[in-house]
């Protein structure tokens, strides 16, 4: 099942149909280890909603609230290739190569919902930045006892160029505003997702595709269960929590983002996720 926060309620999409709970409140309903279980018993009751094409396109938000939203790095292999290209000249390089194969994975703070938009929204690039990415990565959504319940599609807009200057600058370069997206929705599963789902990234500018990128999360070198512990360990969240999950898809030194760029970032069993630069 899916669930998208919507401006007139909580949409359940089943198989059976679409379902709209307006009066519950988005953090206490998502937060929940047995939100699958929830949602077929919500079903029962909830309004029926024989249309949802107009709420998917105009009322649609990103499904988050008082959640923080995290980031794990370094973990595919051509991720810490792209890495260690951009840090080369400053030094840094061998650090993203001790990253990869080390217990502790790299983990950091990414956005809050004010610097997050939505399935439609605008992201942005950094005006002191001169080559800027898209980070296409499944994220998953994890309760405040630890538990992942959910899957969704997640952009970690990214400033290579401050980045590779320094691996000290890593804040400026993933952290500003419109540095991130979510959507469309949360998955809600109750196991893991299949090693044979995809993660494909299209860039089009004026119309025209500029770059396309696939991979798959069986690419992933970590358990999202391992990376979960190791953000819970001193942390608490109320809420529950986002955690990015790594890229795998790295444009080369050549390209760069642009105002206006479209970017389309799919991933098999949640959907299409589309922002446009601002």
């Amino acid at each position: 099942m899916k669930i998208y926060k919507t401006s007139r309620g909580i949409l359940i999409a089943h198989e059976s149909g679409y379902f709209l709970l307006a009066d519950e409140d988005w953090d206490r309903f998502i937060n929940d280890d047995a939100l699958s279980e929830k949602l077929r018993t919500q079903i029962l009751t909830a309004e029926k909603v024989p249309d949802p094409s107009g709420l998917l396109e105009r009322d649609l938000q990103a499904p988050i609230g008082s959640q923080e939203i995290w980031a794990s790095g370094v973990t595919y292999y051509n991720s810490k290739l792209g890495r260690e290209e951009e840090s080369r000249e400053a030094g840094g390089a061998n650090f993203y190569a001790r990253v990869y194969e080390a217990d502790r994975p790299e983990l950091f703070f990414k956005a809050s919902a004010a610097r997050t938009a939505g399935p439609g929204g605008k992201v942005r690039i950094r005006k002191d930045s001169s080559w800027d990415v898209p980070e296409p990565e499944l994220t998953l959504f994890i309760t405040s006892s630890g538990k992942i319940v959910g899957y969704t599609i997640g952009n970690d807009m990214s400033s290579r160029s401050i980045e590779g200057e320094n691996p000290l600058y890593l804040p400026q370069a993933k952290t500003y505003d419109g540095c991130a997206a979510l959507g469309p929705c949360i998955l809600v599963t109750d196991g893991a997702l299949p090693p044979s789902t995809q993660i494909t990234l299209q860039i089009l500018r004026k119309g025209k595709e500029v770059f396309k990128g696939k991979v798959g999360i069986d690419q992933i070198r970590r358990k999202f269960t391992d990376l979960a512990g190791y953000l819970y360990r001193e942390c608490t969240f109320p809420h529950g929590s986002f955690l990015m999950t790594g890229t795998g898809i790295v444009p080369s030194s050549d390209f760069s983002l642009g105002s206006g760029d479209e970017i389309q970032i799919r991933i098999d069993g949640i959907g299409v996720l589309v922002n446009t630069v601002a």
